[in-house]
């Protein structure tokens, strides 16, 4: 039996979910595939389970996926496996869009979605017949590289399987039971923000599975102990299939509750907003991004200020908890916004929150825009991870705009904030806040070099930051 084994690599920073590590889900359903299809399948996600590379050297094929800000840890471990003789193939979203630089570490790229690809490339290894035809594959032939054609995105996600959990093998001291099941009911995007590489990655034509599909899912994990994460990046995007699944589920009377991503205008109907709370949604993730009118145009959000605070009134009178998400950095942005945007999530009582740092992600409009004005700081990817300004701002120095984000967490986060909280009965929020308050103060200790290098960077007044980093200093790890 041939084995393959699929890897999920670990940021090497910290982050405000470092302490809730949860898989993504496409080396789970390519797990999943591959194990129908015949082969032996064994699944490292580094968050949960310490990579043996006794179980790597004994495999055929080893399959890593990298987001960015594990790409530096994605290359290591591809360049140790294939020190051993063993062929790696990559898959995820940043080598997609860098697939020549993920050429230098890895045998094969996968671009884009996978789970088709996958497929051809393994018919095409069990019969030796070539890699030509094989569809978003990427791969040197006689030193050059070969970029296939892509595949227009999958339209029917029914015809993927349920992923197996039962691959994930967390280490004796780490999470032994996943009590917060992922599961995706689309892909893709009607919308294109700028900072954003989803549509790159799964096109903008919304996709979505089929209601008796997705019920069919949910039934495994009917347990009021668990709970679940739609991982779709817009729950909400298709408004009357959303409210069909969600009726759906109502009927089923699921015991477990559940969270997902909704966009602010989530809130414009009414009745949705409803049906989510009875069919067991106690938190909602919501990409507010900025109180910054000008920031909002810019990004291409599509959303008003008004919209924002109409969405917070609407989801917390219906009982919805809100997790909101705001990102700092952008041209139109100032000290001014910041204190702003800190303000408004103070003053509407969000549950918890992030303050992102804009980054420019390949795939993303802003990351070519950033290319062209010669604009990108840093090209270390671990610091790609939203808590690390990479690019040179224009309302801010480097330093000033992670002060920023420093300054939003800790405002938040306050001890003031968590004793209204207290009061309040709010008591997952009271010990997000106490996490988060940690978290600030060891991430802080972690990234001193860092700090100061980008507090070096600072420039004398009138004149432009000229640094190269990477010949000035290394970053400790």
């Amino acid at each position: 039996m041939p084995k393959i084994v699929f890897i999920e690599p670990q940021a090497t920073n910290l982050h405000i979910f470092s302490q809730f590590p949860l898989p993504r889900l496409g080396s789970l359903i390519l797990g999943t595939m591959m194990k129908e299809r015949g082969w032996e399948v064994e699944l490292f996600v580094e968050e949960l389970r310490k990579i043996d590379y006794a179980v790597l050297e004994a495999a055929d094929l080893v399959g890593i996926s990298t987001i960015t800000s594990t790409a530096p840890r994605a290359y290591a471990i591809a360049d140790r496996v294939r020190e051993m003789g063993v062929p790696v193939l990559m898959g995820g979203p940043h080598v997609t869009f860098l697939a020549d630089e993920a050429l230098t570490h890895a045998d094969f790229v996968v671009r884009g979605e996978g789970e088709r690809a996958l497929m051809e490339f393994v018919d095409a290894w069990e019969t030796g017949s070539g890699f030509s035809s094989v569809s978003n594959l990427s791969y040197m032939e006689a030193g050059v590289a070969v970029h296939n054609p892509i595949l227009p995105v999958a339209g029917d996600l029914d015809r993927n399987p349920f992923p197996d959990l039962g691959l994930l093998k967390p280490d004796p001291g780490r999470t032994r039971t996943i009590r917060t099941i992922p599961v995706q009911t689309s892909r893709g995007c009607p919308f294109d923000c700028s900072f954003c590489s989803v549509t790159g990655m799964f096109g903008k034509s919304y996709r979505f599975r089929s209601t008796e599909n997705i019920i069919a899912e949910l039934r495994k994990y009917d347990d009021r102990r668990n709970s679940i994460f739609f991982y779709d990046d817009n729950f909400a995007a298709n408004r009357a299939h959303t409210k069909e699944l969600l009726r759906a589920m109502i009927r089923e009377r699921f015991r477990f509750t559940w969270t997902t991503q909704v966009r602010a205008d989530v809130a414009r109907d009414l009745e949705l907003v409803r049906l989510m709370k009875k069919a067991g949604c106690h938190t909602v993730y919501v990409g507010f991004e900025s109180l910054n009118p000008e920031s909002l145009k810019d990004m291409k959000k599509r959303q008003t200020v008004e919209e924002i605070d109409q969405s917070v009134r609407i989801l917390r009178r219906n009982g919805i908890k809100i997790h909101g998400m705001f990102v700092l950095g952008f041209d139109q942005d100032d000290w001014a916004s910041v204190k702003r945007t800190v303000k408004f999530a103070t003053r509407a009582r969000l549950a918890t929150t992030q303050f992102l740092i804009l980054t420019p992600l390949p795939g993303s409009e802003f990351y070519e825009k950033m290319c062209a004005e010669h604009r990108i700081a840093f090209r270390d990817w671990s610091l790609y991870d939203a808590h690390h300004v990479v690019f040179k701002p224009i309302g801010f120095t480097l330093f000033d705009l992670q002060k920023a984000q420093m300054f939003c967490h800790k405002k938040f986060y306050s001890m003031k904030q968590t004793v209204r909280k207290v009061f309040a009965r709010e008591w997952l929020s009271v010990a997000v806040a106490h996490y988060a308050r940690k978290l600030n103060r060891t991430w802080k200790k972690q990234n001193r070099t860092f700090l100061r290098v980008v507090e070096l960077l600072r420039p004398k007044k009138g004149s432009e930051i000229s640094v190269d980093y990477r010949e000035k200093i290394s970053l400790e790890r």
